[in-house]
Formats: structure tokens, C-alpha cells, sequence
């Protein structure tokens, strides 16, 4: 070689080296997101290179660490004797596609989120607790999930509709309960799934229809019913410990689709298709003549004046509402259906009504005596009959006198609140009882205003929960509608937050925590234990009540009637943006709503605040692009706090809260989730 050129390439090659370094240089989120979790599992000396702090997880080959360019996408360290848990900042590792943490001994719940683009999940055979992340709902790409092998608890999400591309699903030897969620059946590209060895139950009907299914375990269980037809022809099925019934199974309603397993098709053959109108024809006739017989003894039974409309549950002890209007049986119809739902339903109102439902009892918080079992109906139907109108039970009757002389709580002074309903005020007796009495406005009830206010009476005052600002009485008299509530000392939790002078005694960030799992207790108690589900509709930091020692105590439930016919805003920045349309009000708007609230004790700022500068006026919009950066979110923290925190739970209190205010309801979690996330930050 030329001596002349020796010098060039000697440039050349350490410019490539250079080059191959600085391209090597592992994002910085990546590497912050690694650290955490190396400290999580307590600086195990096993993974060679991993730092708590710093370092080049993709330029210094990090054992088990996969990089495409500056960015982590694989994490295989299965079977390494690793410990503690897996930190909180797994889900900023935005383009990690394959995580392993298999076979070790990690332990504590799973990340509340885990990162969007994962292809391929496995951390079973360890010890990790709690229940399934619902961010695993959002990652669509998904082909593979094994959480099998360890101590998880609770009722499967929801979480399963766009996961069409999951082939292998493993919950094996947990201790999974509840049914199966109907989003199973979305799962249209599954070919294994076990289940077995956990404590599930009801039906597995969500399975039949899933076309490439071939590997079924759902051995010791509680499942109960038939084993789908569908599913015997598959290749490995197990099935056993479970109590299926031994009768014979029910048809299939006529013109069911049917899943051709070889042909990958859906059809419903000719002869099926006759079967199918012969019976329905059968069926219809049948119907005719139990329609007259039930007519009868319903005429006959209407004579003695009865108006049970709700049966007691057999030996439960479950003291139930009386309902405040009974259907006539014209309108009922008794079934019992292959998805275990059993009771009454009104064909009008399409309002369930019967037993309990065992799912609730995982609320072990929760006292079910006189669990509120509703019967909405809408206000143009109701009609006050002597023989169909119930006063409300177990609440206390006020005379406007006594409200007006004995405590004079209609003076200026008393007034400690006005809403979108009407004004809250004061009462206090000489005999020290104090309560909050809230004036509906009369503009808001129908013409019969007195009968439909007593049906809401009635349907609230059964709602018992240690995080519910509970109904004493009410006050009908002279045009004028009055709730009557217990009063609490220490006002609102907006007024902690907003309204506080410089010497009241800030909330701390324990309290914090504590406040908003109290009040995500109380809506679950009203979406998932009130049947059927109660959507409160007004989630906002004023309705959140403080007694002496800072317990919430949620208040304006079962009144959502009432907000379709105010023009008043139901509180700027807290309704989710589907809420443009008042019709589209669902559960998931009030999930919305409270991590509003969760911002609010986050930040210590309003929902919406015209005194600030325009970007920072809408407390969601602002936060949003912060939540998940540690840097950016130690800036939203309230300085209230003055820095007493600790870092790692405001995180996992920012993750819950980004999931909360998705833009899209779907993608919310369920507030049972958000009750379980919040528990391990206590």
C-alpha cells in the first residue's frame, strides 16, 4: 500500500468508529426508563452492563437489550433469578416490540402501563399480583401474552376489542375470577388460549364463534352451562374440574351464524335455516298461549292490589328499595339466558332488574346491605296512581317549617353553595345536628314534579357507601323539592385545592392518594355494584366532600336526570369530549371526569382557568403531553407540596390519570382498574 494513503485510511476508519458510536447513542428516555427498572429489581448483578443511573444500554450491548439505532426494542431476561419489580417507566420505551421477564422472581403488580407497541409479552412464571393492565387494551400490534404462572387477582377488563392480530393468550394458575368478557369474541386471530387452573365462571360462549381456534384450556375453573359445539371439534380441549350441566344444551336461536372452522367462513346452511323458522313458528305459538295464561292470573293477582315488582333474594338477607312504580304484566317477560342473566325485564324501559350478581362481591369494602337495585323511568311516564306510589324508606320526612324556623337555614348567610341544580345551604339545630340541604330547582321537574322527585328520593336512598355523602331525608312541601345530606365539616376538595387562604394546612401528597381512591371507590360502587350501573354525571372537585379527617365523600349521585335539561355548563373541564353530544354520556364520561379531579390534586390547578395564558387556560390539554416525562411532570406538581412526594409515585399517579383522560371513551379503563392502581400507591 502507499505510504500516502496510510494517513486517509487511518482518518477514515476512526471516523467510522465515531460515527458507529455516536449512532449507537441510546435515547435518553430509553436509558431513564432502564435505569428505573434496574433499581426496581433491586441492581441485580446478573445483567451485565445495566446501570441504575446513565450509561449506553444500546452502544455498550446491555445484556439482554436489542437496539435498532438509537432506540430499545427487546428485553430478554428470562430465567435470570431476578427480583423486586419492574418499576413504572417501562411504557416510555416507545419502541420496545419484545419484552421477557419469564421465570424469575419478580413480584409486587405489573406496570399499570406497559409500552403500545409490544408484539410479544411474557412475564409468567413469577410472582406478580394485582389484576391484568388494561394498557394492554391499546396495544394493537399484539400477537403474544403470557402472564401465566403467577398470583394475579380479580375480574378480567374489557380489554380485548382491537387485538385481533393475538394468536397465544396464557392466564394459566392464577387467580383470576369472574366471567370471561365479551371481547373475547373480537379475538378473531387466536389459535391457543389456557385459562386453566384459576377461579372463572359463567359461561365460555364469548369462544365459540373464534374462527382459528385450536388449543383450549380452561380445566379447573368454576365454569358453569354447555361447552359449545363449536368448540369440540377443535384439536386440544380441556375442560375438566369445572360444573357444566349435565342436561342437554339448548339450541341455538334460529339463524345463529356458525363458524366454519374449514373453511374459516361464517354461514347458516338451508336446512338450519328451516329448522330454524319451524321452531320460531313453535315458539311464537307458545308464546301466545303463556301470554293468556299469564294474563289471567295477572288479572287475578291485580285484584289483591299486589305491586312487588322486585323478589327478595331467597335466604340473602338483602333488604332491597321498594320500586315506586310497578309494570303491569303485560310488559314483563321472565328469561333466563344462555349468558346466566336471570330476573325480570321490562320491555318499555329495557331496565334489568333480579339478583345480585356474585362479581360484586370482589368490593370487599363494600357493605351490600340495601344495595340499591334501580327502576328507571322516564319522567313522561310517570303517573301517580294511590296503589303505585311508594314513599322512599329509611329517611328521615323535614317540614319546611322546621327547615325554616328550627334552623333557619334559608337566610343569606346559610347559603354555602349554588350548582347546576340549585343551592346548597345549612342547617344546624340548636341540638348541635347540622345538615346540607340542596333546593332542586323546580324548573328542572316535570309536571309531576312531586312524583317524580319522591321516585328519585326513592331510588337514592338506598345507596350506602363509607365514600357516599349519604341521603338523610327530604323535604316536599309547597312547590319546593329539598335533599337533605349530612354535613361536612370540612367543605369541598375544590375548596382545599383553589380556594384555601395562605394559613389553612395544605393537603399532603399521601392525602392526596388517599382522597382519590376513596372517591374512584365510590364510583365503582355506583357503575359496578348499583344494578343497574349508576352514571353520576357531574365528577367534579366540588362534589367531592371532605369530613374531619379528609375522608371524600362523593356527592350529587342519581340525579343525572336533571343535567339534560339545564343549559348551565355541568363544569368547565371536566366533560370528556363525546359529551359534546348529551346523549352520548356513558360510564367511561365519568372516568373522564374524575381524572380531571386526579389532575386537580396532581397540579393544584383548576380544570379551566381563563387567567392563565391561552396554552395553559385547559388544565387536560396542558398536562397531557407532560404526563409521561419525569422532567416536565416534576413541573406540574402543585407547589403546595413543596417537593414532599416521592418521585416514583407521582409517576405511577400520572400514568393512571393519562389513561383516564383518553380523548377516545374506548381506551379508557374501567374504574375497578383505576381502584386496583390506586391501591398500590397507598
Amino acid at each position: 500500500m502507499a505510504p500516502s494513503l496510510q494517513p486517509l485510511i487511518l482518518i477514515i476508519t476512526c471516523f467510522g468508529v465515531f460515527t458507529t458510536h455516536v449512532l449507537a447513542k441510546t435515547d435518553s428516555q430509553d436509558v431513564s426508563a432502564l435505569n428505573d427498572a434496574y433499581k426496581s429489581m433491586n441492581s441485580p448483578s446478573k445483567l451485565n452492563g445495566w446501570s441504575s443511573s446513565g450509561g449506553d444500554p444500546c452502544g455498550d450491548s446491555w445484556d439482554g437489550i436489542t437496539c435498532k439505532g438509537s432506540s430499545v426494542t427487546q428485553i430478554k431476561v428470562s430465567g435470570r433469578g431476578l427480583s423486586g419489580s419492574l418499576g413504572y417507566q417501562l411504557a416510555n420505551l416507545k419502541s420496545l416490540t419484545y419484552l421477557d421477564v419469564s421465570k424469575n422472581n419478580l413480584n409486587g403488580n405489573l406496570p399499570y402501563q406497559l409500552p403500545e407497541k409490544l408484539v410479544y409479552l411474557d412475564a409468567s412464571e413469577n410472582d406478580f399480583n394485582g389484576n391484568v393492565p388494561y394498557s394492554v387494551s391499546q396495544m394493537n400490534d399484539l400477537t403474544y401474552l403470557n402472564f401465566g404462572g403467577n398470583n394475579l387477582n380479580g375480574e378480567l377488563s374489557d380489554m380485548f376489542q382491537k387485538l385481533s392480530k393475538l394468536e397465544t393468550i396464557d392466564l394459566s394458575s392464577n387467580q383470576l375470577t369472574g366471567k370471561l368478557p365479551q371481547s373475547f369474541a373480537n379475538l378473531t386471530g387466536l389459535k391457543t388460549l389456557h385459562l386453566q387452573d384459576n377461579q372463572f365462571k359463567g359461561s365460555i360462549n364469548a369462544l365459540r364463534d373464534l374462527p382459528q381456534i385450536d388449543d383450549v384450556n380452561v380445566a379447573n375453573n368454576q365454569f358453569t352451562g354447555w361447552i359449545p359445539n363449536e368448540l369440540k371439534s377443535i384439536g386440544n380441549l380441556d375442560t375438566g374440574g369445572n360444573r357444566w350441566s349435565s342436561s342437554r344444551a339448548p339450541s341455538p336461536p334460529p339463524g345463529t351464524r356458525r363458524v366454519d372452522r374449514n373453511s374459516g367462513g361464517v354461514g347458516v346452511s338451508n336446512k338450519a335455516l328451516t329448522t330454524g323458522l319451524i321452531v320460531a313458528a313453535s315458539t311464537i305459538g307458545g308464546l301466545i298461549f303463556t301470554a293468556g295464561v299469564i294474563a289471567l292470573f295477572a288479572r287475578r293477582k291485580n285484584s289483591h292490589h299486589s305491586s312487588h315488582f322486585f323478589d327478595e333474594e331467597k335466604g340473602g338477607g338483602t333488604n332491597r328499595s321498594k320500586p315506586l312504580f310497578t309494570p303491569q304484566p303485560s310488559q314483563m317477560l321472565q328469561f333466563d339466558s344462555t349468558d346466566d342473566l336471570k330476573g325480570q325485564k321490562t320491555v318499555d324501559s329495557n331496565t334489568l332488574t333480579g339478583t345480585k350478581p356474585s362479581s360484586v362481591n370482589r368490593t370487599s369494602s363494600v357493605s351490600f346491605k340495601n344495595t340499591p337495585i334501580f327502576h328507571l323511568i322516564p319522567s313522561s311516564q310517570v303517573v301517580a296512581t294511590p296503589d303505585r306510589f311508594f314513599k322512599p324508606d329509611d329517611v328521615k320526612v323535614f317540614t319546611l317549617t322546621d327547615l325554616q324556623n328550627s334552623a333557619s337555614c334559608f337566610s343569606p348567610n346559610r347559603l354555602i353553595g349554588e350548582g347546576t341544580l340549585g343551592r346548597v345551604y345549612k342547617a344546624k339545630y340548636e341540638d348541635g345536628r347540622k345538615y346540607a340541604v340542596k333546593e332542586i330547582d323546580s324548573s328542572l321537574l316535570g309536571k309531576g314534579n312531586q312524583e317524580e322527585f319522591s321516585h328519585i328520593v326513592s331510588n337514592i336512598s338506598s345507596i350506602h357507601h363509607p365514600n357516599v355523602a349519604e341521603l338523610v331525608g327530604y323535604c316536599s312541601e309547597q312547590g319546593r323539592n329539598m335533599l337533605v345530606y349530612e354535613y361536612f365539616t370540612s367543605g369541598s376538595l375544590n375548596r382545599f385545592l383553589h380556594q384555601t387562604d395562605d394559613f389553612s394546612r395544605p393537603l399532603t401528597w399521601n392525602t392526596r392518594i388517599r382522597i382519590a381512591l376513596g372517591t374512584a371507590q365510590a364510583i365503582e360502587y355506583l357503575h359496578e355494584v348499583c344494578l343497574p350501573p349508576l352514571v353520576h354525571k357531574n365528577i367534579k372537585s366540588s362534589n367531592i366532600l371532605l369530613d374531619s379527617e379528609l375522608n371524600p365523600h362523593l356527592s350529587d349521585y342519581g340525579l343525572a336526570n336533571f343535567h339534560h335539561r339545564t343549559s348551565q355548563n355541568l363544569g368547565v373541564g371536566y366533560n370528556a369530549p363525546e359529551c359534546a353530544d348529551p346523549s352520548a354520556y356513558t360510564l367511561k364520561s365519568d372516568v373522564y371526569s374524575f381524572g380531571v379531579v386526579m389532575l386537580e390534586l396532581l397540579t393544584g390547578r383548576m380544570p379551566y382557568d381563563s387567567d392563565r395564558p391561552k396554552a395553559e387556560q385547559s388544565l387536560v390539554r396542558w398536562t397531557k403531553p407532560k404526563l409521561k416525562d419525569m422532567d416536565t411532570l416534576e413541573e406540574m406538581v402543585d407547589p403546595a407540596l413543596c417537593g414532599l412526594y416521592a418521585p416514583e409515585s407521582v409517576s405511577a399517579f400520572a400514568d393512571i390519570v393519562s389513561i383516564c383522560v383518553m380523548s377516545e371513551p374506548g381506551l379508557r379503563p374501567p374504574v375497578s382498574n383505576v381502584v386496583e392502581a390506586l391501591k398500590r400507591l397507598v
